[in-house]
């Protein structure tokens, strides 16, 4: 996610169903304490991991 990559993108690198990302993305965005993507892409960049 925090290199730009879609949904459908990060479920075909991971071989996983679309549905598993968005349910994997919704549990991190909960864990980070974002709403959005954008929110959270910022804040794995000021953790260092992208």
């Amino acid at each position: 996610m925090a290199l730009g990559r879609s949904n459908t993108e990060i479920a075909r690198h991971l071989v996983v169903s679309d549905k598993t990302v968005r349910n994997h993305i919704t549990n991190v965005f909960a864990k980070l304490g974002v709403t959005d993507r954008a929110q959270a892409i910022v804040k794995a960049r000021d953790a260092g991991l992208a």
